[in-house]
């Protein structure tokens, strides 16, 4: 393996999602495809879309601010320290409540969902009608697995002042 063992904090490519920043840390061909890791800087008052990954566990832990998620029916804050479980096959979404930015640090298991992250960032990033934007994104979730469900969105935006990313 011609890749450094330790990956220093600079140490990383990154993409902007208008508002949810992705740090590749460890991706899956170092670890034989078993987990990913990716850092989420997330912008105060920035919402998630909620969705649900028919393949992927995600498994967060706060380490700077505080994070609000919902998962499934349970709606929860964590601080720095707390860990958020985000299991396969059931709803979610997660936001930064907070007047400062707050950041995660995602672990993704099994991995692939970090190459998401890159193909959202690259092909989004293109000028292109809404129409054509509507398609491209609806074409990047079905072929990696996830379903956007926007029935939380409006409910979480004005109980928590938040906007989507991209807002």
């Amino acid at each position: 393996m011609d890749e450094p063992f330790v990956i220093e904090p600079g140490d990383s490519t990154g993409v902007n999602l208008g508002g949810l920043g992705v740090h590749f840390k460890i991706g899956g061909h170092r670890t034989g495809g078993s987990f990913a890791v990716v850092e989420h800087p997330i912008e105060p008052g920035r919402l998630v879309m909620p969705h649900t990954h028919d393949d992927v566990d995600e498994y967060s832990y706060v380490i700077e601010g505080v994070v609000g998620a919902r998962i499934g029916d349970h709606e929860v804050e964590a601080g720095a320290g707390a860990y958020i479980v985000k299991p396969r096959g059931v709803m979610h979404t997660f936001w930064n409540p907070g007047s400062r930015p707050a950041r995660l640090l995602e672990i993704l298991s099994p991995a692939k969902f970090e190459l998401y992250f890159a193909e959202v960032a690259e092909r989004l990033g293109q000028e292109m009608s809404p129409e054509e934007r509507a398609r491209v994104r609806d074409e990047m979730a079905s072929r990696h697995r996830i379903r956007f469900d926007g029935t939380w969105v409006e409910d979480l935006k004005r109980r928590h002042h938040l906007r989507l990313l991209g807002e």
